[in-house]
């Protein structure tokens, strides 16, 4: 169905190799992770890319570079965002939590416009924040939590812009120097000191970048299957269309009415392609899930982190609002203290959790939560990027629900994306859906719509494809001599997972598990020895392995230990790979183990 590459060897190389806004990173041994963590150039200085949010993308430094030299002050960095809104929440961040002020942190905001009318591209608003440059990780923090990213695609579509406009310039000096009553003469065989000449060695460095874009150009059109930008605005209708599940090859519901009358692929009733948000990615989902609960709440109220969650989720929960409480084993006896908590008179404000969460892939009692939430008024929001509407129905028991479409929506690992999607049977949908038609911005840049669209119309048949490949890996490994435990829905809570599965021949139990192994330096091995792509992100059409507490928690090591999440556990996102293979590549893995004792 889709030819997979191989993965790329060499540390720090693109992941899929050779697609320039990749958004993962081949760190192929366990010591290059740990380099990564620590800023070593033995691998930093070696990345192609990264995960967008943790590794700005050259494009956009080089984009921000630019900029900063144009109006920056001394001492002074800079970072990008989509809007103006987005800009004024990273400078209240920065206010709150940049202590020992050196400077002012401003926002500079202008259009990067084509100087030639006659230009295809057109003119794209920027908003860059201006602070000193000790004051970058407080930036740095805003971005990676949020998820308020800009688009790399964007930063290069600039660039280009800014490129054209300079040598239009240099073309109009040529042409008003060439057409001046004097010219300089070529004497006794040495070159003329005339400018012609050096514009002409500036030329033909200007072409070989203008090759280098045209070859990206071409690898985006044959790898990412693009459309022309053109089709940006259908592109987001269907991929709004897509995720209420309205949206099929056979039959496309068209009319509101009509989406709403029929229950789709989300199993309910009342849905429409205008409950569901777009944002640049799934951490911008989560982020504005509670921006936008605390709008129409109580934001005195803190909310609660169910289960021990992606990284950056209990961040915006910590550092937005009052704070949180975090249930981090998020089982059966984590909702009994829940529910003391609240009937002692405990009030919260909403409740995020991950269905199954990532990477313990436990799946919590979301309807009993769903009581909970109806008894004690607090907004439910769900995760399901892990599960995924395939294989799980939980819009039915949350009032909002959140998706990566970065991940397995997508598959391609070349295009970064969020939705946030409506219950419109939840008791508190009114005062959503008006604070969102208020105040939500369309923030996805229009070639990554385009990018997530067409990687997204096989989403189903891949959806199955990984489901029966996981489940057949995971049964292989379960019962290993060399395996200690596999978290995989089908063996942790495996009854509330089946509560809301989807019934169908197609459902599964999701791409996603982790693996622990004896200690790390059998995990170690292990990865090492592992022929697959080896760094961040999951979901990809393609195997790709990450020592998961290692990359998400390596300051946090002993914390995360708390919460089941050991050091050197092993995560493992499952590709399209025939099943033969893949159970092959891991037996060759774990046969590996004892050979390096």
């Amino acid at each position: 169905m889709i030819n997979l590459m191989e993965p790329p060897t060499q540390v720090g190389a693109a992941i899929p190799a050779h697609t320039p806004h990749a958004v993962s990173v081949m760190f192929p041994t366990w010591q290059d992770n740990i380099y990564y963590e620590e800023g070593n150039p033995i691998v930093t200085s070696k990345m192609e890319c990264g995960y967008p949010r943790f590794f700005i993308h050259p494009f956009i430094q080089k984009l921000c570079s630019r900029l900063v030299d144009e109006f920056g002050k001394e001492n002074e960095t800079g970072m990008l965002f989509p809007s103006h809104k987005v800009a004024v929440q990273c400078r209240s961040f920065m206010n709150c939590y940049y202590q020992e002020s050196t400077g002012s942190i401003r926002i500079a905001e202008f259009e990067i416009a084509p100087r030639d009318t006659s230009s295809e591209l057109e003119k794209v608003p920027i908003h860059i924040v201006l602070f000193p440059k000790d004051a970058f990780p407080i930036a740095k923090q805003f971005w990676q939590h949020s998820g308020a990213i800009v688009s790399s695609r964007m930063a290069e579509y600039c660039l280009r812009i800014m490129d054209e406009n300079k040598k239009q310039q240099r073309f109009k000096q040529e042409e008003k120097s060439t057409n001046g009553l004097y010219q300089p003469k070529m004497t006794m065989g040495r070159k003329s000191r005339s400018r012609y000449n050096k514009a002409s060695i500036e030329l033909e460095r200007k072409d070989e970048e203008e090759e280098s874009v045209e070859q990206n150009t071409y690898l985006e059109e044959r790898y990412g299957r693009n459309l022309p930008a053109q089709f940006s605005l259908k592109a987001k209708q269907a991929l709004r269309r897509r995720i209420a599940g309205v949206l099929s090859e056979t039959e496309e519901k068209t009319d509101l009415e009509e989406q709403r009358k029929i229950k789709g692929d989300r199993g309910i009733r009342g849905l429409s392609e205008e409950d569901v948000y777009l944002y640049p990615c799934g951490m911008s989902a989560i982020y504005h899930a509670h921006q936008v609960a605390m709008a129409i709440g109580d934001a005195a109220l803190k909310s609660v982190c169910f289960g021990f969650p992606y990284t950056d989720t209990l961040k915006i929960l910590q550092k937005w609002g009052p704070g949180c409480h975090f249930y981090g084993l998020g089982e059966d006896e984590s909702i009994d203290e829940l529910e003391a908590q609240l009937d002692s008179g405990e009030k919260i404000l909403s409740l995020f959790c991950e269905f199954p969460s990532n990477p313990l892939l436990k799946s919590p009692d979301v309807k009993r939560l769903r009581r909970l939430a109806n008894k004690h008024n607090f907004l439910i929001v769900v995760d399901e990027t892990i599960g995924n509407f395939c294989n799980v129905a939980v819009l039915e028991w949350a009032d909002m629900v959140v998706s990566s479409l970065t991940k397995i929506f997508s598959g391609d690992s070349n295009v970064m994306g969020g939705s946030m999607i409506l219950n419109p049977n939840g008791s508190h949908y009114d005062q959503l859906k008006a604070k969102l038609t208020q105040d939500y911005e369309d923030l996805v840049w229009f070639e990554d719509a385009v990018f997530l669209e067409r990687n997204s119309r096989n989403f189903k048949e891949r959806s199955h494809i990984i489901n029966q490949n996981a489940e057949t890996l995971c049964d292989f490994l379960v019962t290993h001599p060399k395996v200690e435990k596999v978290f995989y829905p089908k063996y942790v809570c495996r009854k509330h997972f089946d509560s809301i599965k989807v019934n169908s021949d197609t459902a599964g139990y999701g791409g996603l598990f982790s693996i622990l192994l004896k200690d790390e330096k059998s995990a170690a091995a292990f990865y090492n020895h592992l022929h697959c792509a080896k760094g961040p992100s999951l979901g990809t059409n393609f195997t790709l392995c990450s020592p998961y507490t290692i990359l998400a928690h390596y300051n946090e090591l002993d914390w995360a230990e708390q919460y089941g999440v050991c050091r050197y556990l092993v995560r493992v996102s499952v590709g399209l790979e025939d099943k033969q293979k893949l159970i092959n590549m891991f037996s060759e893995a774990l046969d590996s183990i004892y050979n390096n004792q």
